[in-house]
């Protein structure tokens, strides 16, 4: 399967996000079986404008017998603002933590960077199997940590959250979310269906999690100001963190 929909504005933007997005692609590709998961059609690609800058936005989506849905968001404002934006769902089936990951690069710079693997669990934990191969990989020291939100407690203590200072930094970045791939997609194709039990906390931990990004207020204001508010909202329940039907079982099982 090739992911063709997104590369050309890959190539316009900073050399961070093209790295990390073909990353995220090389891990996909090597771990899982993938299918295509279809978004709305009018939102797999998006123009608007922000404060007279050309506002580009493109999406990948894809599915995977362990995951509902395994999303890969590229944006680009003018010479402004790049964005790389990834999440990968579990089903809920399956006792699997949540992988997020978040570029942002302001007029070259890269200000925002973030990935982790978040616990769903009403304890916060995550599986032991992940903390053990966490705990395993070298300790990293960024020279610019960052505050999490006020939201950001649904984060685990393996979160990174920096603005890379150097050239080094960045590449730390980028190793340490092929390290956060790999984990998850092993552990993933490793794991089996769960009870009902724990289907039903599993659905919780994920609507709390997507409920929380949800409030990420600095996304929703540049979407607001490009697409209003009502876009705004559909854009971020669609597409960003839908929610999972706990109505439908997983049809690979």
């Amino acid at each position: 399967m090739s992911f063709t929909s997104i590369p050309s504005l890959r190539e316009q933007q900073h050399p961070l996000i093209r790295q990390l997005a073909d990353c995220i692609e090389a891990a996909w590709h090597k771990h899982l079986e993938l299918s295509p998961y279809q978004l709305p059609a009018e939102l797999g690609y998006v123009e608007g404008r922000l404060e007279g800058e050309k506002l580009i936005i493109q999406n990948s989506c894809y599915q995977t017998p362990q995951f509902r849905k395994i999303h890969l968001e590229l944006a680009k404002v003018g010479n402004m603002l790049d964005i790389l934006h990834c999440v990968m769902f579990p089903r809920p089936e399956y006792d699997l933590p949540m992988f997020g990951c978040d570029l942002v690069a302001g007029r070259g710079q890269i200000s925002a960077a973030i990935a982790d693997l978040s616990p769903v669990h009403i304890e916060r934990v995550l599986p032991a199997s992940y903390t053990s191969a966490l705990t395993a990989l070298t300790t990293l020291n960024f020279s610019q940590p960052r505050e999490l939100p006020e939201w950001g407690n649904i984060f685990s203590d393996f979160c990174i959250f920096v603005r890379p200072g150097s050239s080094e930094e960045e590449t730390m970045f980028l190793s340490r979310v092929g390290d956060f791939l790999d984990i998850h997609c092993t552990q993933a194709i490793a794991s089996s269906p769960v009870s009902p039990e724990q289907v039903t906390q599993n659905l919780a931990g994920q609507h709390n999690y997507c409920t929380k990004q949800q409030q990420n207020d600095k996304t929703r204001r540049v979407l607001e100001k490009a697409f209003g508010s009502a876009w705004a909202e559909h854009y971020m329940t669609t597409v960003l963190f839908d929610l999972p039907d706990s109505s439908s079982p997983s049809p690979h099982l």
